[in-house]
């Protein structure tokens, strides 16, 4: 069977797309993960009394820092990785719904070729 050149081009198209939304959801899972250290982090220095040394890492260093002032940084770190998992999650959303159209034209385009 010779497939046109036609479903050659969509379906190449849809490789890229498949792999735009394997990218896009690896970053998502990725962000998952930072929020998940950032919530725990958060977490154990609730725990800690306000005297309480707070140390953080800068490559491989461990640094002394305010405890009030990284609380803060935690606290901003958290909000920005929330709206970026929003923003992939539309776009992993965006990326899914085009290839399931892309799929039902595929095979639109095969039917016919029939």
């Amino acid at each position: 069977m010779d497939i046109s050149k036609n479903v050659q081009h969509q379906l190449a198209q849809f490789q890229q797309l498949q792999q735009q939304a394997q990218a896009v959801t690896i970053q998502k899972q990725n962000v998952d993960i930072q929020i998940q250290e950032t919530e725990t982090a958060i977490k154990e220095l609730k725990k800690t009394n306000s005297d309480t040394e707070v140390f953080k890492t800068a490559g491989n260093l461990l640094i002394k820092v305010n405890r009030d002032e990284i609380s803060e940084e935690l606290d901003e770190k958290l909000e920005t990785l929330k709206l970026r998992e929003k923003t992939m999650a539309r776009q992993e959303e965006r990326v899914l719904k085009k290839l399931q159209e892309m799929q039902a034209s595929i095979q639109e385009s095969m039917k016919e070729a029939n």
